[in-house]
C-alpha cells in the first residue's frame, strides 16, 4: 500500500522590505559661511526628476561612505572636500528599492561648487525650502538640521 500526499504550495507575498534591493549612498550637506545649504537639481537624473537633493551618490564596491562622497562631489561639483563630519544615517523605501544614506556635514572645501554635469545648484537656508522640494529620503534631514 502506498500513500500519496498532496502538496500545496502557496505563494507568500513579500513586503517591500523583503524584495527591495538596498543601495548605499553618501550625501553631502554643504554649508556656506552664511548658513545656507547646497542642493542640486535632479532634472537630468534617471528617476525622480521633479526633486532636488543633497549632492552625493552611490558607494562603489568596497568604498567607504567618506571616500564615495569625496569622489562624488569632485565629479558632480568640481570641489575637493577639506573636512567632513558624519551627521546622520537613515533608510528610506522607494518602490523596488531601499536606500541607506549616510549624510555628512561639509563646511570646508576647495574650489567653487558648480554643476559639472549640467545640473542646477541652489543655496538655501532651511526655512526657505518649499515642502516637497527635496527627495523624500532627504527631506527628514531638514528637521534635524534645525537643531544645529
Amino acid at each position: 500500500m502506498s500513500l500519496r500526499f498532496r502538496e500545496e504550495i502557496q505563494a507568500v507575498p513579500r513586503g517591500p522590505e523583503l524584495t527591495a534591493r538596498k543601495t548605499h549612498v553618501a550625501a553631502g550637506i554643504l554649508i556656506d559661511t552664511d548658513g545656507r545649504l547646497l542642493i542640486t537639481d535632479r532634472s537630468r537624473a534617471r528617476s525622480m526628476r521633479e526633486f532636488w537633493e543633497f549632492p552625493g551618490g552611490k558607494l562603489a564596491s568596497g568604498e567607504s561612505a567618506e571616500d564615495a562622497l569625496r569622489r562624488e562631489l569632485a565629479e558632480e561639483l568640481g570641489i575637493e572636500i577639506i573636512s567632513l563630519e558624519h551627521f546622520c544615517s537613515l533608510e528610506h523605501d522607494y518602490p523596488g528599492m531601499r536606500v541607506a544614506i549616510d549624510f555628512f556635514l561639509v563646511r570646508q572645501w576647495q574650489g567653487t561648487p558648480s554643476g559639472v554635469e549640467g545640473q542646477a545648484l541652489e543655496w538655501l537656508r532651511p526655512p526657505e525650502f518649499a515642502p516637497g522640494l527635496l527627495l523624500p529620503a532627504d527631506a527628514p534631514v531638514l528637521d534635524l538640521l534645525q537643531n544645529l
